[in-house]
């Protein structure tokens, strides 16, 4: 995608920035966040601050390193309606971080010191053209050498706006690709089964062990009618001995 050619387009600035000695600019500060008492969550990463305090309710209780990131960010990017917009950019960054061992190791190295850290997401930040809120919040991440865990912010932020939206991820296990027309009856399957107020967000898995059938998991359930599941559950079946008094 484009966004994520811009930031992969970073790279040679990226590796400029590591072997420069020169300290980064300070880091502005912004508005304090009251949901975190650490200092690390105690600022908000908006630009301005509104006449009157907002109050964002977390949709879902999330712990741990990455959920308390991914909630203090889900509030910051709610007071200034940028959720779709800082979800966008965080899975763009992800997906670049993927796609280039140089940045990837970027991330992971905490060898690397803090104002080059801070230095490299500004410039990268800047050239990606990522909203300020976004950049704040990587800034932060640079800072307390957790830029190592934005895969997993990542992921727990997107849960944050799939319940904002009201929507239920099901991930859906096959052999091959399914048609669009199947994709489309399970969907319309699964919605039924959810009922009004919720929305199925299908994602598709590929996995060749599974031997045929398919596996549909959402929420807390899963449906497995994989052939391999079957196979297994013959293969018990005819293992069990035969009681020749019940025939």
């Amino acid at each position: 995608m484009a966004m994520t050619g811009r930031i992969r387009s970073t790279l040679p600035l990226l590796t400029k920035v590591l072997k420069s000695d020169s300290p980064s600019s300070n880091v502005q500060r912004t508005l304090i966040c009251p949901s975190f008492n650490k200092p690390e969550f105690s600022r908000n990463y908006a630009t301005a601050s509104p006449p009157k305090e907002q109050k964002v309710k977390v949709p879902l209780a999330l712990y741990g390193v990455s959920g308390n990131y991914a909630s203090a960010l889900y509030i910051a990017a709610t007071k200034v309606n940028a959720l779709d917009k800082v979800e966008s950019e965080l899975l763009d960054l992800v997906e670049a971080s993927k796609r280039t061992p140089t940045f990837s190791l970027f991330m992971k190295d905490l060898s690397v010191p803090k104002d080059t850290r801070v230095k490299a997401i500004n410039e990268i930040c800047a050239h990606a053209k990522f909203a300020e809120i976004t950049k704040n919040f990587l800034v932060v991440l640079a800072e307390n050498g957790r830029l190592r865990h934005i895969e997993s912010i990542a992921k727990r932020f997107t849960e944050l706006t799939m319940a904002h939206r009201g929507e239920i991820k099901a991930i859906v296990t096959t052999v091959i690709p399914l048609p669009a027309e199947e994709e489309k009856e399970l969907k319309e399957t699964l919605q039924e089964i959810l009922g009004q107020g919720k929305k199925v967000k299908l994602e598709q898995k590929i996995d060749a062990s599974i031997l045929g059938g398919i596996v549909v998991e959402f929420g807390q359930k899963v449906f497995d009618m994989s052939i391999k599941t079957r196979a297994r559950q013959m293969e018990r079946f005819l293992r069990d001995p035969v009681n020749l008094g019940s025939l």
